[in-house]
Parts: C-alpha cells; structure tokens; sequence
C-alpha cells in the first residue's frame, strides 16, 4: 500500500490519542480508561469497531522495547489465544515477542529502510509468528510510522494470516523449480552470466567445469572461465567458434534477434572425441540481456545420427543414381527383347498368310507364333511382377500344400521346354519326412518353376537338371526347415558375378549376343517371394560345372494324410456326374478355346457371352445341370462380380452354392481377393492352364 496523506497521517494521530489513553483490555473497568464521559464513550465505539474488523490490528511504540498499546480481537485470534493476559503473556506485550525470533532481525531492519524510503508509505513485510500451543504460522504486516507531539513515536499495523498465500508460493516454486530441473536435465553444466559485472555462477557443474572452478580463486569472472574453459577442454579445431559464441559482443548481438542461439564443438574425452553442445539464453526482459545462462551438454549420440543419416543418404543417392543407370541399361536391353518376338510373329503372320495352303509350313510358322507369343507374354508379366513387389502391395495367403505334388506338379510343367532342348530333369524327395506343410503354394510353386527355367536355359543339351527337398529338424516340434535345391550342370556363372544375379534388372550377358532371352528380372523376382515368404536364398556356381540354388524356409508341419489320386481327370469327371460347365466370357476367341480345351478333356460345356445371360442361363434350368461356373471378369451388361453376388443371392440352396471360377486376364493378388469378396470359389489368370484347372477344381467340386 503507498499513498497516505497529511490528512490520513493526522486522523491515525487522532486514532491514536484516543486508544491510547486508555490500557487496551476489553472492559470497561480498565486502570487507565478515560476519565472524560465523551472521550471514553468515543474509546468504546472505536475499539468494538476494531474488534468487528476481520483482520488483525494493533498499535506499538517505535522505540524501546517496542511495547504494544492496542491489539484487537483478530490478532488475539492470529496468536491463538483467548484473553488479553494470555497474548501479554505469550508475547511479553512487544512488538519484539510477537515476531519470530530468527526473523525480529530481517523484519526491523526491513522496516525502518521503508521508513527512510518514504514517510507516508506503508511499510510491508512477512514474517512467522509462535500461536499459543507452538505452531508457527505466517504473517503479512502493512505498518506505518506516526510521530506524535503529545504520545511519541508509534506504528499502527494491519495484519493477517498468509500461511496459505506462503504455502502456495513456496509449492509454486518447488514446481518451477522441478520444471527447471526436468527442462535442464540434459545439460551437465549451466552457468549463470552477467555480462554487465563479468560474473559467474554455476548452477549444475559436471566435473570437467568442477577441476576448473576448483583450480580457479574468487571472485570468479566469465571473462576468466571463457578463457580456461576453452584452452583446457575444446578441441582446437574449434577454439576459435566457441570462443567467438561467449564473447559479450557477439552474445549482444546474436540474442538482439534470436531468444537462444548454439554452438556444436568437440571435446577429448576418454582420448577420443566427444560431440558437446554450448546453447546461450538471454535471461529476463531487458534488452540487450545483461543476464545470460550457459548450457553445455553432450550431442555425441544425436551427431553421430545425424552423420550417419548424413551418410545413408548419399549412399541411397548414389544407389539411385546406380538404379537409375540399371533401369536405362535394362530399357535399352528390354527395347531389343521386346521388338524380338513381335517382329517374329509379324513376320511369321505374314509367312503363313502367304502360305495357307501348305499345311506343313502353316503348322511350322504357328508353332513359332506361339513361342514368340509366349515369350512376349513372359517379358510383360516379369515386369508388372517386378513392378507389384516394389510398390509393396503384395501379399501372401498361407494355405495347406503337398510338398512332393508341388514338385511334380513344376518338373510336368518344365517337362515340355526340357524335351524340347533333350534335357533330362528330375525330382529327389528321398530326404522328405513331413511332406504336408503350411504355406504359400502359389508362391513356392513360382519360386522353383523360375529357378527351374533358369536352369534349363542356361543347361547345354543332353544336360541334367534336379529338383530335390531336404528336411531339417527346427527348434520347434511343429516346425521343419526345408532344403529346396535346384541344380544343373550348365554353363555356370562367374564366382565375380554371384553378388549381382539377384539385382534388378541386371543381366550376366547382354542378350544382343548371348542369344539367350530373358528380361533380368526372374532372380529379382525370385529373391523377393523368397523373402515374402521369410525365407533366404543361396547360389554355389562355378563356369562351366553348373549351378545349384537353396532355397530354404522354415515351414509348420500339418498333420499327415493320404496323396491325392493320380488321375484327378478321371475323378473330376465322375464328381462332375454329367453336370456341365458353364463357360461366361464376352470374346468369341476365349470362348472357342476354352470350350474345345475343355469338352477335350471329357467335359460338357455351355457358353454366354455376359452376366445377364449367365443368371438366365442357370435360373431357367434344372438345379443340377451345371456343376461349375468359369467367369470373366470385365464383361458388358453386367461383369463377372456382379454375376457372382446375384447367383449367391438365389433363393434355391443348390445355384446359389455353385462353384464359380474366375478366368480374368487380372492375375494379380487384388484382384483374386476382390474375386473372393463378391463370392467366388477360386481365381485362374488366362490364359487356360487345364493342370491348373484340374487342380482348382479339386479342392472345390
């Protein structure tokens, strides 16, 4: 409180004349009451007006033993005590005996500097009082000073509890002090800087800034401890940009627009170096900062970090520049495959326009059309492969798989392209104890038809290639690893070039002169399902001795069961029990081809050419005349999913349960699930494998 005037200064003077005319008690009969009936009637009413003000009051010479000459209820209340006599008694009835003696000191001496400061200002402290009982409690004081011709010199006082105010300040302080704390922790020294007197106090000290403060003499200057600190623990590469960031100059500047700034520097430490990190923080308002702290903490994990990033990424951008180099060498290799098979069957198509009429020759330049056709085929589907698996959207569906049935099922599909170049391939199972395993059939079955090919391309005639299982125990009982192995005796591959065969788009020989064609992506696309598959792959070649890939996986065992009957034509047809096959698909060709592949293999067919006719073609005719449905996908009218989800919508339990198969030229992992979520049974890529039909039709008829 500031402000009083000459008029409040006379009216407390007044105050006082009144109260203390007469001993401070609380009845009428005191010794010392006033003796003239106004003057004591005007006592009365001023000390019950006191006594109803809640907070405390009370009255005290400013000299002497600073004797108390009124206090009014509230202080009673304050001190705990419940009569006049008892405060006397507690307190000695002094100022002095009220305040608590560790504080009497700081508080008199706090007091009359605000008395010279100012004579009309209320002074204010804090301090702890001893209640009647021993408990301490706190007390503010806004007191003021009043000389009196007639009484003396004196200091009224308002007082109260701030026992509370003071618990919450100190709990504040604990708070921002613990928040300091949790905001400082990482920095193992803080140092707190006034510029404008060069002085230094440290905070929190690690030992290296404890030997310096320990070797210096007081007082401590920044001056000095800008010095020592950077000839004893900063490299010298970076003497010069540490010290450069403490100079009061520099410190000005950088925080005029900047609230911190840092410095990253390196230290020897355990006689290596150590990445450290200066910051500098202005402190306070004033600006320029005269007040700064110093942090220093260790970086050494957070650089090397970013130094390794620093280096992964220039590496991963001389990588992508190697890619990119790869991509133009395999575009430029692909250019010449591509333009291969489609100048052949160009002119193949024109040869045997020209000649229709000889049988021989038109039989002779089909058959190259075909291979051509093939191969071509090949060469798209090796990079939309290649191109699924790098945009990370391929999936593998485990299932129930017959190891020796899958290994047969890939030497019958090699078997034609071996015959053709008199090359003999076989299968070893003599090392399998659980055939019956869980995986992905699909993809195993791909992994080793490509190893397969790959060894029959590269394999000179009359040459040999195997395909052999191996079983090892796992750690676990329900587990095996298997060995799959496949090996040749062709011409091998230079032990230098064993590191690139699984890169992208590389390529041993350039097809330009090896007269051997392929796209250089079947070993990428090989090592990628085998990591898929959380397996590894291994390659032991030497030129002109073959060569031997191990795939191997770690697989669980299903529980054993019988092989499947060799001839799954036979007993399809008998399951089938004269039921035809209902054969949808929009293109007149696909629909020729199909039906004749099929009726050759012993089965009746029926055809429509959309969805529509499809459900017409299947709710107008007894329950039981189909027994399976082969559907197109993208078909006018209504396409092959919309098809499906009206037929699992029939009332009848028998059409609405009809195995449906989808023959759609989309072959990709999204679009089998798309085909099993509208309610189809299976899904087969085109063109028409009958091994694989055979097979789906198997496990669903």
């Amino acid at each position: 409180m500031s402000g009083q005037t000459k008029a409040d200064h006379n009216l407390m003077e007044h105050i006082l004349s009144i109260l203390c005319d007469s001993d401070y008690g609380q009845t009428e009969e005191a010794p010392f009451a006033p003796t003239d009936p106004s003057k004591r009637q005007a006592s009365l009413e001023l000390k019950e007006f006191l006594n109803q003000m809640p907070g405390g009051f009370f009255i005290y010479h400013a000299d002497g033993s600073e004797e108390l000459l009124y206090v009014n209820q509230a202080i009673l209340r304050l001190f705990n005590c419940n009569s006049i006599e008892e405060f006397k008694e507690l307190t000695g009835n002094s100022f002095r005996g009220m305040v608590h003696p560790e504080d009497l000191e700081a508080v008199e001496a706090s007091i009359w500097e605000q008395i010279h400061k100012s004579q009309y200002d209320l002074d204010y402290v804090e301090y702890r009082i001893i209640q009647k009982g021993g408990q301490i409690r706190w007390v503010e004081d806004y007191g003021h000073f009043i000389h009196s011709d007639s009484a003396g010199d004196f200091f009224y006082v308002f007082a109260g509890d701030a026992t509370e105010k003071r618990k919450q300040q100190t709990d504040e302080l604990l708070r921002r002090l613990e928040v300091i704390e949790g905001l400082s922790s990482n920095y193992e020294s803080i140092l707190y800087v006034n510029l404008a007197e060069d002085s230094i106090m440290p905070y929190r000290m690690s030992s290296r800034t404890t030997l310096l403060f320990e070797s210096g003499s007081l007082p401590y200057t920044f001056s000095w401890f800008r010095s020592v600190y950077v000839d004893a623990w900063v490299s010298a590469e970076d003497r010069e940009v540490v010290s450069q960031a403490m100079e009061p100059s520099h410190i000005q500047q950088s925080l005029a627009s900047l609230d911190e700034y840092y410095v990253n520097f390196r230290v020897l430490q355990n006689e290596e170096l150590a990445y450290y990190q200066l910051r500098i923080a202005g402190v306070g308002t004033q600006t320029p900062y005269k007040r700064i702290v110093l942090g220093f903490r260790l970086v050494d994990t957070e650089i090397r970090q970013e130094m390794e990033q620093k280096k992964l990424f220039e590496e991963a951008l001389k990588e992508a520049k190697l890619a990119n180099t790869a991509k133009n060498t395999f575009l430029a290799n692909m250019s010449h495959d591509i333009r291969t098979p489609l100048n052949a069957i160009q002119g193949f198509v024109t040869l045997a326009q020209n000649h229709m009429l000889e049988q021989e020759k038109l039989e002779e330049y089909i058959g190259k059309i075909q291979i051509s056709s093939e191969l071509l085929l090949s060469l798209f589907n090796d990079i939309l492969e290649i191109s699924r698996m790098e945009s990370g959207s391929f999936q593998t569906e485990e299932s129930s798989c017959c190891l020796p049935e899958l290994v047969q099922d890939v030497c019958r599909s090699l078997s034609l392209r071996a015959e053709k170049n008199h090359i003999s391939i076989t299968f070893d199972l003599s090392g399998l104890e659980h055939p019956y395993v869980y995986t992905d059939p699909d993809k195993l079955k791909q992994i080793l038809a490509c190893l397969g090919t790959n060894a029959i391309k590269y394999t000179h005639r009359e040459g040999n290639v195997c395909i052999s299982i191996t079983e090892q125990k796992a750690p676990s009982n329900n587990y095996a690893s298997y060995q799959f192995c496949v090996e040749d005796n062709g011409i091998g591959i230079d032990p230098a070039n064993l590191d690139r065969i699984f890169e992208p788009f590389e390529r041993l020989k350039n097809t330009t002169f090896s007269g051997i064609h392929g796209t250089g992506l079947g070993l990428t696309i090989v090592k990628r399902l085998v990591e898929i598959l959380d397996g590894s792959i291994a390659v032991e070649s030497a030129p002109g001795k073959g060569s031997r890939f191990i795939v191997t996986f770690t697989l669980r065992i299903q529980n054993q069961k019988a092989f499947r009957p060799e001839s799954a034509q036979e007993l399809l047809l008998k399951r089938m029990g004269g039921r035809r096959i209902l054969l949808v698909d929009d293109n007149d060709l696909n629909l020729e081809l199909a039906s004749e592949l099929l009726e050759d293999l012993g089965f009746q067919v029926d055809t429509a050419m959309d969805g529509q006719k499809a459900l017409e073609k299947l709710t107008g005719s007894a329950p039981d005349c189909y027994g399976l449905v082969l559907m197109d996908i993208q078909m006018p009218v209504m396409n092959g999913y919309e098809t499906t989800q009206l037929i699992r919508s029939l009332e009848d339990p028998i059409l609405c349960s009809i195995p449906i198969i989808a023959l759609s030229a989309n072959a990709f992992d999204e679009d089998r699930r798309m085909s099993r979520r509208s309610g189809m049974n299976a899904h087969m890529a085109k063109p028409l494998d009958t091994d694989q039909l055979l097979s789906l039709m198997m496990d669903i008829i």
